[in-house]
């Protein structure tokens, strides 16, 4: 029997998943949580053999709690409707064995749960593509920057929590914003965002 668990913070998807995976024969769903903290401490108390949860989720997302469950036995499923590239490497970073997207028939989940089962990892068509297309242009030290910015953080605040200067701080902006191609912080947040390039 596969033991899952399920993390989902919309109740009715939540209910319909797990009464969908409880009607295969060898399956059998051993709990259900809302938010990426509950899943973590779920998937430590029942030791599942798979933790299927969503990305955008209160407390905690689902891209967090599948980093914190690296080192876990279970193996962990994203099923999300982003298909988006700084999520889906984040995800194969973290050791996801599974990435579908909620907008495929419900059979092929539990078709790719088995096949996870057996040591393949299952990726939904439409990421692959996307996944070779636009890598994020961005450094660590720019991603950072712009965490900050997204976060409501002046120039003077961000640059007193990464120990920069302002003018320092300032160039990094320039630079982004022309990498991005893109013409204030408010189009470069809303661009990082939509790419799922800030983590």
């Amino acid at each position: 029997m596969i033991r899952i668990v399920l993390a989902e913070d919309q109740q009715l998807l939540l209910g319909a998943l797990g009464s969908l995976l409880d009607l295969e024969d060898d399956m059998e769903v051993v709990g259900k949580a809302n938010n990426g903290e509950d899943v973590i401490k779920l998937v430590n108390d029942t030791n599942p053999d798979i933790c299927i949860m969503d990305i955008e989720m209160p407390v905690k997302t689902g891209l967090d709690a599948a980093e914190q469950l690296q080192n876990h036995s279970c193996k962990v499923i994203i099923l999300t409707t982003f298909a988006r590239p700084g999520y889906f490497e984040r995800a194969r970073n973290a050791g996801v064995m599974g990435y579908l997207l909620k907008d495929s028939p419900s059979e092929e989940l539990a078709d790719s749960i088995r096949k996870i089962m057996k040591g393949k990892r299952i990726y939904a068509p439409e990421l692959i593509d996307i996944a070779f297309t636009e890598p994020n242009p961005l450094t660590e030290r720019e991603i950072d920057v712009m965490r900050l910015m997204a976060d409501g953080k002046t120039t003077k605040n961000i640059a007193k929590e990464l120990f920069l200067s302002n003018g320092t701080v300032r160039n990094y902006i320039s630079i982004i914003l022309d990498k991005l191609e893109v013409e204030n912080r408010i189009e470069a947040i809303a661009k990082l965002k939509e790419k799922g390039w800030l983590k």
